[in-house]
């Protein structure tokens, strides 16, 4: 039976006429010389390791594993300006690193987003360990399977780790015509998903002032905030994805430095 997962948050594309931008297994490895791996750890729900990635409380390092099938690799801008956004908010004094492998179409596409959690547990390679945490991201050679002529999904975080980004759609709407660069889009959606691993808004992460979404789980309600629902869920994120991505709000980067974080 497929896992339920009860939070999860997508970024999501509507298209109209008079607009044109936007959407495990458990148990441990080891032998006599390495440390014992508990793949549990990158297991749980959403938000659940907010403080962890946020503070060097319990690590000091950060390993962010991305993996593309061939053809959808992400853009090197918007690698580095994904890394600079999590240097910024996060105390990791060991420093982050990118990993990038190749890995084959699961020929899955459509996806669900139990489907995504299942090329995880199959695929994924690195994991918390000693004083590093391990973060997943997968760029999906397909779409999600909730897709309509007017929503489309473009990434989803869903475990405590865990993040797909749905390439295919990526770089179909990338090719629109005055759609923004595939860069700008590429980090908007890295940046906002990894907002939600950070446990935004209100996911694993205490508000300190009144500004979530009552309509929209999980967003913020400042103008113009990485995390407001508009860049999720409607025609308003042409007017945050223009030349350079949107940035995150005071109220939720308050929230942040309350948990931990910069």
């Amino acid at each position: 039976m497929k896992k339920f997962y009860k939070y999860f948050y997508t970024l999501c594309l509507f298209v109209s006429i008079t607009s044109c931008s936007s959407d495990g297994n458990g148990g441990g490895d080891s032998t006599d010389d390495t440390p014992v791996i508990d793949r549990t750890l990158n297991q749980q729900g959403l938000g659940d390791s907010a403080n962890d990635l946020l503070s060097d409380d319990n690590y000091t390092s950060m390993n962010i594993e991305v993996l593309f099938v061939n053809g959808f690799q992400p853009t090197q801008a918007a690698m580095e300006n994904f890394q600079a956004f999590i240097e910024e908010r996060t105390y990791k004094p060991d420093g982050i690193s990118i990993s990038y492998r190749e890995v084959a179409s699961s020929g899955m596409s459509p996806f669900a987003i139990e489907e995504i959690a299942d090329i995880e547990d199959e695929e994924r390679g690195t994991f918390n360990i000693g004083d590093e945490i391990s973060v997943y991201i997968y760029f999906a050679d397909g779409s999600n399977e909730n897709d309509t002529d007017q929503r489309f999904v473009l990434g989803s975080a869903y475990r405590n780790t865990s993040m797909v980004i749905y390439g295919e759609t990526i770089n179909r709407f990338a090719a629109r015509a005055n759609a923004p660069s595939k860069s700008v889009i590429e980090t908007a959606v890295l940046n906002h998903e990894f907002g939600h691993l950070f446990g935004l808004v209100n996911v694993g992460t205490e508000l300190q002032s009144d500004h979530e979404d009552d309509d929209n789980d999980g967003h913020c309600t400042e103008e113009n905030c990485l995390m407001r629902a508009s860049l999720e869920f409607g025609s308003g994120i042409i007017n945050q994805v223009r030349g350079t991505a949107p940035e995150m709000g005071p109220l939720c980067i308050a929230d942040l430095q309350a948990n931990g974080g910069k």
